[in-house]
């Protein structure tokens, strides 16, 4: 198994990394990317599963799963065996906003 970052979240990883070095210590976001990868590590392995987005499953959709890290949102499917991540966001972002956003994309 395999966990692939898209590049979506791969630029909301950058994007919650600059926010966070503005704001607090590098300490702070090393410890709270560790805690991202170590939530899709247990995802990965299938420790945890989150739960369906309600939104996408009023559509049908009900492979993408969400789960929460000390302070993120990540938004993922398996496929195959591996977990492909599509959206990392910090708690206090509007979270509907954002999958709105990744799903009318292009």
């Amino acid at each position: 198994m395999a966990i692939v970052i898209l590049p979506d979240a791969q630029a909301d990883l950058l994007d919650l990394q600059d926010y966070m070095l503005e704001r607090w210590t590098p300490e702070l976001w090393i410890a709270a990317e560790q805690d991202i990868f170590d939530q899709l590590a247990q995802v990965d392995t299938g420790f945890i599963t989150g739960p369906v987005i309600p939104l996408l499953a009023s559509v049908g959709m009900t492979d993408y799963r969400t789960i929460l890290s000390s302070h993120h949102r990540i938004l993922y499917r398996q496929i195959d065996g591996n977990t492909y991540v599509y959206a990392v966001a910090g708690q206090t972002q509007d979270f509907q906003t954002l999958l709105l956003k990744r799903l009318f994309k292009r």
